[in-house]
């Protein structure tokens, strides 16, 4: 396991220290945690931004999309429980 050394400045040391006290850990604890919090939401923007390319790719590909209001009336349903199709999608018109 490597070492790494970070200067934090007082009024955040002062900050850090306060909120271990609260959660019962220790300086070194709740900063490891932190760092590992935002490396996972780091690489879920990453894997979001892929996801939104991928998508954006295939409608330009295709020219499919599916509205937003039946798309959200799908989720809405399969959120309720109820049985719901997947709308079918339109081709969107070509700009010239």
């Amino acid at each position: 396991m490597g070492a790494t050394t970070i200067r934090l400045p007082d009024a955040l040391k002062t900050r850090v220290a306060a909120a271990t006290k609260r959660a019962g850990t220790t300086v070194h604890g709740f900063v490891l945690d932190a760092v590992a919090e935002k490396a996972e939401l780091a690489e879920r923007r990453a894997e979001f931004d892929t996801a939104a390319k991928q998508r954006y790719a295939r409608i330009v590909e295709t020219g499919e999309t599916i509205s937003r209001d039946k798309m959200r009336g799908n989720l809405e349903g399969r959120i309720a429980g109820k049985a719901a199709r997947r709308p079918a999608p339109r081709t969107l018109a070509k700009r010239k």
